[in-house]
């Protein structure tokens, strides 16, 4: 229970990689706060057991920010400390379609706009609003969520994969800034995954050809990208930051 006494805020919780992160720190003894948009339902709550640890479902658009401090401050009055561990997770609308993608001569800004908003501007909110807490307890941790796509576009998409781009950067720069207050912001990069929203429509043929092309011939799971989350929010990680560790069973090499 290495996370014991510790409040981890994952963005976009309420299914699927953000699910699996939730029910991975609970298992470690953390309290969660499971963000969600829309899905009440799937999230459970407002408050709700995870295996091992306490949980709340808190309701919030990652893009408001006035949404974002009102949501550390629900997480802080109801585990009685303020949040140490914040998971940027979250995810706009957004579905690995393979071909069908938009091409390059016909997508929008507008497309581009939408992930830039949801991940970076997100990221942005959720780390701004994580300070005053972090200050408190004199330090915390940062993780934000890529993709193995920044290193290796293996299909093109463009705005999605421009937006994860640029989380990383953020992420790297938030590193370097927050250092000196005792806060690591790390990256973790998975590849495609089974069992997500995002990935419903991606056809068989592709997940067979990154299953094949990867040393360990097969795709990652949610809970084993997971696994690397905890990584960097144990007490192994804390003289690590501005990482990025891509957790694709080997497909992208750094």
């Amino acid at each position: 229970m290495k996370l014991s006494g510790q409040v981890v805020l994952v963005t976009g919780a309420s299914r699927g990689l953000g699910g699996a992160i939730a029910r991975a720190f609970a298992a470690e003894g953390a309290g969660v706060v499971v963000n969600f948009r829309r899905n009440r339902q799937l999230a459970g709550g407002p408050s709700l057991r995870l295996e091992g640890g306490d949980g709340i479902a808190i309701q919030a658009d990652v893009t408001d920010l006035d949404q974002v401090k009102n949501m550390f401050h629900e997480a802080e009055k109801y585990f009685g400390r303020p949040v140490s561990i914040v998971v940027n997770n979250a995810l706009p609308s957004f579905s690995f379609n393979g071909d069908a993608r938009p091409k390059l001569e016909d997508i929008t800004w507008t497309a581009f706009d939408l992930q830039l908003q949801g991940i970076v501007r997100g990221a942005l909110n959720t780390t701004q609003a994580a300070l005053p807490g972090f200050a408190k307890l004199g330090g915390g941790r940062i993780i934000n969520i890529g993709s193995n796509l920044v290193a290796n576009p293996v299909v093109p998409y463009q705005d999605y994969t421009a937006a994860k781009g640029a989380l990383l950067a953020f992420t790297r720069t938030c590193a370097a800034e927050l250092g000196p207050k005792n806060i690591t912001c790390n990256m973790v990069s998975g590849g495609l995954l089974r069992m997500t929203d995002a990935s419903r429509d991606t056809p068989d043929a592709v997940f067979e050809q990154v299953a094949q092309a990867a040393p360990l011939r097969k795709v990652a799971t949610p809970e084993q990208v997971a696994g690397a989350v905890l990584f960097f929010a144990s007490p192994w990680a804390e003289a690590t930051t501005g990482q990025n560790l891509n957790v694709d069973c080997g497909l992208v090499m750094s």
